[in-house]
């Protein structure tokens, strides 16, 4: 089962029952069979031979190895670091310089959703793109922090006062909260956790994309997904799915690292976190607004 994040799907990950595979398919009443080789592996095609990145027969954790070129967790912590330290600059400059006073707030809106589009497009051109790009993932969070930065002025400055601190703080907490759940063995992805988390994903964006319809041609809410009570659901079940896609990304890094993927995949599994990160962050400052509003 592939993650429902492209930017590791693309690289063949996969899983059955739990335990990580590469480009494995589901056969009629048994488990998933391998159809291609690990393209890490060693060429006599067993994706554990000779990999010093391995997990050992008796489950002890791979060990650092002599050799270079691959991808540790130091590498995916530095490249995460860059990634979400360009975000947080640019959204810390355009919240000083976008002011979102009534004679400015236009502007600044513009500038905001025009950067939240450009963010967009390189996102998907570097989720389907084969190779890690790192001008191309570093020059989306610059974007998207400037859309951030706005955002988080508005609803801090307009609606509640505090909202970007409380939402970052959610942010770190939920993503502290997974990583320890996930290394304690609380959390299995397996293939039924992640059939759950892509069902109910693909569920939630397309009532989402209904509701913006409706608020578009009809005006207001729309549907009301996104206000009073049934904000404060979707915005709770927003931030729940944010989590269980954080453990989909936890998997995917430790996958990588086990199969010893070249150490340009960490930019990836940067690009992949970062994705993650962002979507909890504005499910959180969305549900904040929601409930100030409420008052």
């Amino acid at each position: 089962m592939r993650s429902r994040n492209p930017v590791f799907s693309r690289r063949g990950f996969s899983r059955d029952n739990g335990y990580a595979g590469f480009n494995t398919a589901p056969q009629a009443g048994g488990p998933a069979v391998a159809t291609q080789a690990n393209p890490y592996a060693q060429p006599t095609g067993n994706p554990y031979a000779q990999n010093p990145y391995a997990q050992t027969d008796l489950g002890a954790p791979p060990q650092a190895p002599a050799a270079t070129g691959r991808m540790t967790i130091d590498d995916v912590v530095l490249r995460t670091g860059s990634t979400l330290g360009v975000l947080i600059v640019t959204a810390a400059l355009s919240w000083a310089l976008l002011p979102v006073d009534d004679a400015n707030i236009g502007r600044s809106y513009g500038i905001a959703i025009g950067a939240a589009l450009i963010g967009m497009v390189l996102a998907l051109v570097q989720s389907f793109k084969r190779t890690p790009t790192p001008a191309l993932i570093l020059a989306y969070a610059a974007f998207e922090g400037v859309f951030l930065g706005v955002v988080s002025s508005v609803v801090d400055n307009r609606i509640a006062d505090g909202a970007a601190m409380q939402a970052v703080i959610g942010t770190m907490a939920t993503f502290a909260a997974v990583l320890v759940a996930y290394k304690a063995g609380w959390i299995r992805v397996n293939r039924r956790f992640v059939g759950f988390v892509m069902a109910a994903s693909l569920g939630f964006v397309l009532l989402m994309m209904v509701n913006l319809l409706f608020a578009v041609f009809g005006g207001g809410d729309g549907l009301g997904f996104r206000s009073g009570g049934l904000g404060i659901l979707f915005g709770v079940i927003g931030v729940i799915l944010g989590a269980c896609f954080l453990a989909l990304d936890f998997k995917q890094v430790e996958d990588g690292i086990a199969y010893g993927a070249p150490r340009n995949e960490a930019w990836f599994a940067a690009f992949g976190l970062t994705l993650t990160l962002v979507w909890l962050y504005l499910e959180f400052l969305r549900l904040i607004a929601i409930l100030n509003s409420s008052d």
